[in-house]
């Protein structure tokens, strides 16, 4: 089975070609990602444990879920695709939040977040996610403190601020 191809960008986000995923994280080349910041009851965020077979920040929690985009998709199909494959969460309203640039050592990225409204059930995909709840602001801030937040998901929750009130915008579904 031919691997993923991932769309492969330039510092100012424009489309350069594809490459299959293990050469894009071999050459830590830049590519484009999508993140989904679920909001549930009580305007709690979704937050999941990266499962330890994930070939980048294994074990580490982020905000809801995210993944790469592949070649042919769009940002929101992304978004849709993983929402769907690690959350098992279908036909939501999806609502643009911002973009952003980061770059690390080991991953450089042009990342875009949407927010959404569930309050249905999760089910969560073993190979993907390790365990998964919705939290408060102060038990993401406990988890940020003791270094376990991927990085993009660090950068998430400092951009959406100290009470999380951007995420209240979100329409109800």
């Amino acid at each position: 089975m031919p691997e993923e191809q991932v769309v492969i960008v330039d510092k100012r986000n424009r489309v350069m070609g594809q490459v299959d995923r293990r050469h894009m994280r071999e050459g830590n080349l830049l590519h484009r990602s999508s993140y989904v910041l679920v909001v549930g009851a009580e305007e709690k965020l979704f937050v999941q444990q990266r499962a330890a077979g994930k070939d980048l920040y294994p074990g580490l929690y982020e905000p809801g879920c995210a993944g790469v985009v592949l070649a042919g998709e769009s940002y929101e199909q992304t978004a849709r695709r993983e929402l769907a494959e690690e959350l098992g969460v279908k036909d939501v309203s999806l609502h643009f939040a911002f973009d952003f640039y980061q770059e690390t050592a080991v991953n450089r990225v042009w990342g875009r977040v949407f927010c959404c409204r569930w309050q249905g059930a999760v089910v969560l995909q073993d190979e993907e996610v390790a365990w998964g709840g919705f939290m408060g602001r102060a038990e993401i801030v406990e988890l940020q403190a003791q270094q376990v937040l991927t990085p993009d998901g660090i950068h998430i929750i400092a951009r959406l601020g100290p009470s999380l009130s951007f995420l209240k915008g979100t329409a109800h579904e």
